[in-house]
Order: C-alpha cells, then sequence, then structure tokens
C-alpha cells in the first residue's frame, strides 16, 4: 500500500468521528496557544524594559549604601555631600561627566483633603539631567531653591492623579505639606514608562530641593561633616570609560571609608547594563518557568492522543483483522494509524498557533505599554513539538495494531 492510500484510510477514520477527534486535540490546542502566549509575554516584557533602561542612557551609574560582602565590618558608613562635591571634581574622577544627589525619605502628604504615603526624593538641580526626565508642566528644582533651603515640589502624574483626581490637573502653584510642612508645587514631570509594574510605577515620586530633605524634613548629617545621601547618580563621560569611572569611584570611596581589604566595601556600583542584565535574566527565566508549565497541557493532550487511539484501535479491531487477512502488511496498518496520530497533532498544533496570536493580541490590547507579537521560532517550535507528539504517544497504539494476528482479530467480540 502507498503513502497516498493510507493517507486516504487514516484521514476517513478521522471524519468517521469529527467530534471526538476535535476534542482529542483540544489539549495540544491549549498547550501550542498557551506556550505561545506566554513566550510573546515574556519577550515582550523584556523588550519593554530593555527600552527603558535604554532611554536613561548607557553610561549611567548607581552608587548607594550596602552591607559589606564579608560581613567583617560592623558598621555602614553612609555616602555623604562632601563625597558627591569631591567625586564631582574632574581632578578626583576625570571620567565622570557630572553626578546628582539623591536622599529619599518617607512622608506624609496632605493636599486637597487627601492624604497619601510615600517616598519623597531630595535631589540636586541636575537630576532631571542626568536621568534624562523632563518636566511637563513648570520648572524643576534649581540651584536657587537648593541654596534657599526653598520648600518647593515637583510632582509626578500619579501623585497629581492621587491629589486631584486627574493627572492632566496643572497643580502648579498650589500648596501641599509634606511631613506637617507646607510645600508650593512648582512643576509636574512628565509621565514615565512603566506602569505595567516592572519598574514600579515611576511617576509616584515627589522632588524636592535635597537641601530642605536633609534639613527641614530630617536630621542627616554625617560625621564628615556634611549630609548623608542615599544614592549617587553618576553619568560617565562616555561608555566607553563606564569601567574607569568605575574603578576611579572605588579608589576614592575606599579611601574615604577606610576599606582596608577587599569584601568590606560598604557601598555598590550598579551599571545600567548590569541592571538590564539581571532584570532580563529574571524575566528569562520566568518565561521558560511559565512555558514549562503551559507545556503540561501539551503533555496533558499528548496523552489524550494515545488514550483515543487505543480506543480506536480497540473498537476497529476486526477491520484491523479483516484488512490484514486480504493481504495488507503490518507496516501498512503502523503507517495508518501513526498518520491518523500525527494528523491530531499537527490539527492542534495549527488551531494552538491561531490561539496564541488571539490571546498575544488581546495582551496587547490589555497592556499597551508592551508590544506583543507572535514570532517565527515559536510558531516553528509549536509545529515541531505538536508533530513530535503525534508520533510519540501515536507510536504505541499503532504498533499494537500493527501487531495483532489477522484470526486474532476477526474472533475480536
Amino acid at each position: 500500500m502507498n503513502l497516498g492510500e493510507s493517507i486516504r484510510i487514516a484521514l476517513d477514520g478521522l471524519l468517521t468521528n469529527r467530534l471526538r477527534a476535535l476534542l482529542t486535540t483540544l489539549g495540544i490546542i491549549i498547550g501550542v496557544g498557551a506556550v505561545i502566549g506566554l513566550v510573546s509575554l515574556g519577550r515582550g516584557v523584556e523588550n519593554f524594559i530593555a527600552a527603558e533602561f535604554q532611554g536613561l542612557g548607557s553610561n549611567l551609574l548607581f552608587v548607594f549604601s550596602s552591607a559589606p560582602a564579608n560581613g567583617t565590618r560592623t558598621t555602614i558608613q553612609p555616602l555623604s555631600t562632601n563625597e558627591a562635591e569631591d567625586l564631582d571634581n574632574s581632578a578626583v574622577a576625570p571620567s565622570i561627566r557630572q553626578l546628582s544627589q539623591e536622599f529619599v525619605l518617607p512622608a506624609a502628604v496632605v493636599a486637597e483633603s487627601v492624604s497619601i504615603q510615600l517616598g519623597v526624593s531630595g535631589v540636586t538641580a541636575n537630576w532631571d539631567d542626568v536621568r534624562s526626565w523632563t518636566t511637563d508642566k513648570g520648572a524643576f528644582i534649581s540651584t536657587e531653591d537648593i541654596d534657599n533651603v526653598a520648600r518647593v515640589a515637583v510632582l509626578g502624574t500619579t501623585v497629581v492623579e492621587a491629589i486631584y483626581g486627574d493627572k492632566t490637573f496643572d497643580p502648579v502653584g498650589r500648596t501641599i505639606r509634606i511631613n506637617e510642612r507646607v510645600f508650593t508645587v512648582i512643576g509636574v514631570m512628565a509621565e514615565q514608562g512603566g506602569g505595567i509594574g516592572v519598574l514600579g510605577d515611576q511617576n509616584e515620586v515627589i522632588f524636592i530641593p535635597i537641601s530642605t530633605a536633609q534639613t527641614r524634613l530630617s536630621r542627616a548629617r554625617t560625621r564628615d561633616g556634611g549630609y548623608r545621601v542615599d544614592i549617587f547618580n553618576i553619568q560617565a563621560v562616555s561608555e566607553d570609560r563606564m569601567d574607569q569611572a568605575v574603578r576611579e569611584i572605588e579608589a576614592y570611596l575606599d579611601e574615604a571609608h577606610a576599606i582596608t581589604f577587599q569584601g568590606e566595601q560598604d557601598y555598590s556600583i550598579i551599571s545600567q547594563a548590569e541592571l538590564l542584565n539581571s532584570l532580563g535574566s529574571i524575566t528569562g527565566v520566568l518565561t521558560v518557568f511559565l512555558s514549562l508549565i503551559a507545556g503540561v497541557s501539551l503533555l496533558v493532550g499528548g496523552i489524550g492522543i494515545m488514550n483515543i487511539m487505543l480506543v480506536s484501535v480497540t473498537e476497529r479491531t476486526r477491520e484491523i483483522g479483516l484488512r490484514k487477512a486480504v493481504g495488507a502488511r503490518g507496516s501498512d496498518i503502523l503507517l495508518q494509524f501513526l498518520i491518523e496520530s500525527v494528523f491530531l497533532s499537527i490539527l492542534g498544533g495549527v488551531l494552538g498557533v491561531a490561539l496564541g496570536w488571539f490571546l498575544t493580541w488581546i495582551g496587547g490590547q490589555l497592556v499597551p505599554d508592551l508590544t506583543l507579537s507572535v514570532t517565527g521560532d515559536a510558531v516553528v517550535l509549536a509545529t515541531v513539538v505538536s508533530t513530535g507528539i503525534g508520533v510519540f504517544f501515536g507510536l504505541y497504539p499503532a504498533s499494537r495494531a500493527a501487531q495483532m494476528r489477522p484470526i486474532d482479530a476477526l474472533r475480536f467480540e
């Protein structure tokens, strides 16, 4: 019997039980659709994170206090304004273009009969330039505001919406209370990305002059005579000089903090690239993990195909015996049932790709910040996997059918 005849007989057998064949493929359809949808979502999140960090620039470093790696130091010396001024000097660190300081403190913010709790950031006048943020309304913190220890504030759009009910509202000139002290709103930041929660809500922020945060809202004196700083946001001269900038920062801070041995550092330096790689690794592992969970549906679908094929072999025992009695070989019977199994899997794979495309489209509509698309490799993988399932789980029922003795099959009741 040639291949074409085997295919015709196999399709006739499936068309005889259309509903059963369709129900058999459901496991494959759901599994393939879930895998494609989750892979598309994972890659969309990875691309979103990459785009967010690339918008910051490729030459950004973050320095902050942290516990020593070897645990030998019992105290952590905080970063200070004096250290920031030294590092911002080209004679000390020539690979640094500019440095902005950030001091964060928890605060109760009250305005328009609304009270919210959030971290308020005291920043230097160049913070927006270093971080590549812009104001949408009004102005950002100025050097004059810092020198005068002014009680002025710049709000993020989420804060504006929480207080005034509309993120497009212009609150410039209005007053708010931060930890019982009155501040005048002088600006609103342009809306930032990160609305899907991957990076947190970057618009839930309030900026005030760092001098005001360190003196009026907190007691942040350090033992070197300066004020405590939580984060140094550092812009290197260029991407090529990032490593040199890190070495210059380490050399200065090791001396300033009396660091003698490696592992005693009470500070950490993280580059944007390292942060992006870390987040990319996390999202990559999460995508694989979710895909494996979805892949369980493929396994269940494969078992369903094997079960139905075994039932089909039992129901058609007399047919198998008759065909063998008139000259059909075992390989012909094997090929017929194997084709049925593979066809069910391929049909499930095709419908699963359609389901995956639909789920991806739905995800893009629900989360417009993400750019989701079904990639060619995901479709190829789904097709290969579904075909493999058909072969693997259909081989045993097909071999059982092929090994039947004609006389036993014809006597089967």
